[in-house]
């Protein structure tokens, strides 16, 4: 997937999953205040990584859970959750964002999921309402921030 010089692909290589991490760290241990041992978890191994990367290097990333992983945060074996989108701040505006998203749910279809979750910061509400998801659930802490739980059904 790609878009005015941005390049969105899935993780192949250790180099790549390295770039994922250096943005992840960037945004959200530097910038977010987020410990290290909260950010890096056990999903990470089995997980769907994505990156985008411009004329420059790496400008963002987010995952995608299936299967138990996922299960254990969506409650439905038909249901992905998208998490740890990041995007540098140098990059924001660019619509980094939304192909990282449209690219993990390309994933989620290929893999034949009906529908993909995700926690979202409450300041992202509205990035997220425009590409298609909806708020449920009450307001929850993470990592110290409030979150609200979205969803939306894939085609």
């Amino acid at each position: 997937m790609t878009g005015t010089g941005i390049e969105v692909r899935r993780v192949t290589t250790a180099e790549d999953l390295a770039a994922c991490y250096a943005v992840r760290t960037e945004v959200f241990v530097v910038e977010q205040g987020v410990p290290e041992a909260v950010e890096y978890d056990a999903y990470d191994a089995g997980a769907i990584h994505v990156l985008a990367v411009g004329p420059d290097g790496p400008l963002g990333t987010g995952r995608l859970l299936y299967g138990p992983a996922a299960l254990a945060k969506t409650g439905d074996p038909e249901v992905g959750s998208l998490g740890r989108l990041a995007v540098l701040k140098a990059a924001r505006g660019l619509g980094v964002g939304a192909l990282l998203v449209r690219a993990i749910e390309a994933e989620a279809v290929a893999l034949g999921l009906s529908a993909v979750d995700l926690g979202a910061q409450t300041h992202a509400l509205g990035f997220y309402e425009r590409l298609g998801y909806e708020a449920y659930g009450p307001e929850f802490d993470d990592a110290g921030m409030p979150h609200r739980a979205m969803r939306r059904r894939l085609p």
